[in-house]
């Protein structure tokens, strides 16, 4: 049953990624045309142009470092680290998570930063932390969906309640799991831990945590929000502020909807070419947009996240080995 179950998904993600591909280009078949192509080029070359593509680089340590912040505030209580350390385990989780679908490998890279011994904590708090930043894309997504929801019709009138229904179950999930922490972390410990005798461990979310940690992750969607508006202005100068709604779907979008890394460029593109449909920006400047923030968001910090792999001691357990 259960490899059915994988065959399922892996059927269903291959699936959104071919019919992201026709999306692509059926939409940009007549685009990429010579004169285009050259308007493009001399936007992006203007000093302007380089002026945005400078900020939207030096967005990426700002955006990364927030998550390195975010990560060891959520594993003080665990074991204490340095914001070195917790940047090097980011940018690993980034480089990692491309082997797997749905970044289902990140924790594999992030928990080797950390002592044997707390890795099983460490990989539940790996999950939990994430949806508070998912929560947030949700939130403001939910409002952007509201405001385009007429957008939707046809061949894509289902996008919008898959997406919501996605976004309603991972909410719950991250109120029971703020809620419930304490029993998931002992029992997620016990079990995999099994040779050894673990101890119960008191691990709360205090208001103070919460309110940070929530208020890093809206600073942090804000970063990815003002680099894929500069993306957008760097392709097209005029973009305004009607992209804003379909920016904040697009994040939504991208977040709930199943992604294969290869297929992930298409995915993204698809899906930018859907939502800004009606926002006056021409189907190559979003194309474009949404690669290059992918490259810049992804690409790049797994390269530094490989980086900081091979020269840390490749040791995957999760658990003590049993002596």
């Amino acid at each position: 049953m259960l490899s059915r179950k994988k065959i399922l998904s892996l059927f269903i993600k291959i699936s959104v990624g071919l019919g992201s591909f026709a999306i692509v280009y059926l939409r940009l078949k007549n685009d990429f045309s010579h004169d285009k192509l050259q308007l493009i080029y001399f936007t992006v070359f203007s000093p302007i142009g380089l002026l945005c593509f400078l900020f939207c680089l030096l967005l990426i340590p700002l955006n990364w470092g927030i998550e390195a912040y975010k990560w060891k505030l959520i594993t003080a209580p665990i074991q204490w680290v340095s914001f070195r350390t917790a940047s090097k385990s980011v940018y690993s989780g980034v480089f990692l998570g491309n082997l797997a679908p749905g970044r289902a490998t990140e924790f594999l890279a992030r928990i080797i930063f950390f002592k044997i011994e707390n890795r099983p904590k460490i990989t539940v708090l790996h999950f939990v932390g994430g949806m508070f930043q998912l929560s947030v894309t949700i939130v403001f997504g939910f409002v952007a969906l509201l405001y385009k929801l007429k957008d939707f019709s046809g061949d894509t009138y289902w996008m919008p309640y898959a997406v919501s229904l996605s976004g309603v179950i991972l909410l719950l999930l991250l109120l029971l799991s703020i809620y419930k922490i304490n029993f998931i972390l002992n029992y997620i410990s016990k079990k995999v831990s099994k040779d050894q005798e673990v101890l119960d461990f008191d691990y709360k979310f205090k208001p103070t945590a919460l309110l940070q940690l929530f208020g890093f992750s809206v600073i942090r969607y804000s970063v990815f929000f003002l680099q894929f508006f500069l993306l957008l202005f760097l392709f097209d100068r005029h973009v305004g502020i009607n992209v804003y709604p379909a920016i904040a779907l697009y994040f939504l979008i991208t977040t709930t909807i199943p992604m294969i890394s290869i297929l992930e460029a298409a995915i993204r593109t698809a899906v930018a070419l859907i939502v800004f449909k009606n926002t006056g920006v021409a189907n190559a400047p979003l194309a474009l947009s949404s690669i290059m923030i992918w490259l810049l968001n992804i690409i790049l910090p797994s390269i530094v996240g490989y980086y900081f792999l091979v020269r840390q001691n490749f040791n995957f357990k999760i658990r003590n080995s049993k002596k």
